[in-house]
């Protein structure tokens, strides 16, 4: 049965008590995320958006590439692809093209996405194939000893900018709007629920979806830079340092200097690529 066929169109509902081990390969574990780390819980705000589509495990693909985050595909019961660094969203594209009913649902990092996979990015949300972008953003490379990123704050240190990074960074949501995107939203790790539903809404949106999720990374991060020395204190700047867009609406330019908003921030509808390339080989097929 396709993905199509079996999306719920009822609006989303919260589900609780919820069984996560009916999706996890138990076989697995433990995984090898480091305490305070924000991972685990937008993998569970992940499964419960998933288990809200009523869709079947089967009509599901999870790629990855390489990172803290693109780990999460082998803990999960489902068609899984753990790819090259940088190369998930080409593998993806790929996977997308040969099984077009697959929803399939990239999980990506900040350094993963937007730096060396940063032209796949682009051209992704370019050509608005219909599969959901998840990028797991903690502001620095968490597996390989903590290098800066593309989302690294200017001032903050990491292994390859000890002195404090002097480049401005990527806004992800705008970078995704830019290139074409036509679902872009943001969430965070602390505000697990509403995640929950702004990852709903871009699993069963048609087109490129990209969620830019706000993260924690207490061993690189937050070691480095004192100010936010300790997982708790990481996990009170995300709530502190967002907005919803309600919130957003109310307050002033200078109310909104050092946060960001929160929820599907664009939203639109054009054809979806798998769509338009079918209709292509139907036309040079002659039929």
């Amino acid at each position: 049965m396709s993905t199509q066929a079996v999306a719920r169109t009822v609006p989303y509902k919260e589900k609780a008590p919820f069984d996560y081990s009916s999706y996890i390969r138990k076989g697995k574990l433990p995984h090898i995320w480091c305490p305070g780390c924000g991972h685990g819980i937008v993998l569970k705000s992940l499964l419960r958006a998933i288990d809200a589509t009523g869709m079947s495990k089967d009509d599901i693909a999870l790629v990855s590439g390489i990172g803290c985050s693109s780990r999460t595909p082998g803990y999960v019961d489902f068609n899984t692809l753990h790819t090259l660094h940088g190369r998930a969203l080409a593998y993806a594209t790929g996977l997308k093209l040969a099984k077009p009913k697959l929803k399939v649902i990239v999980i990506t990092g900040d350094g993963d996405a937007l730096a060396i996979g940063g032209n796949h990015f682009i051209h992704t949300c370019r050509r608005n194939m219909d599969m959901t972008v998840l990028v797991y953003n903690n502001y620095i490379y968490g597996m390989t000893s903590g290098q800066s990123s593309p989302t690294t704050p200017q001032g903050m240190i990491a292994t390859t900018a000890r002195y404090g990074s002097i480049e401005p960074t990527f806004d992800t949501c705008n970078l995704a709007k830019a290139s074409g995107a036509t679902f872009v939203a943001r969430g965070t790790a602390y505000h697990c629920q509403e995640l929950e539903k702004t990852i709903y809404d871009a699993i069963t949106h048609k087109g490129t979806s990209v969620v830019d999720i706000l993260d924690s990374c207490p061993t690189y991060y937050g070691r480095f830079n004192k100010v936010k020395g300790n997982s708790e204190l990481m996990v009170v700047a995300e709530k502190e340092g967002t907005v919803s867009l309600a919130q957003a609406e109310k307050m002033t330019p200078e109310q909104m200097q050092g946060k960001l908003a929160r929820g599907v921030l664009h939203k639109t509808e054009r054809p979806e690529y798998c769509e338009e390339y079918e209709k292509l080989m139907a036309k040079a097929q002659g039929r």
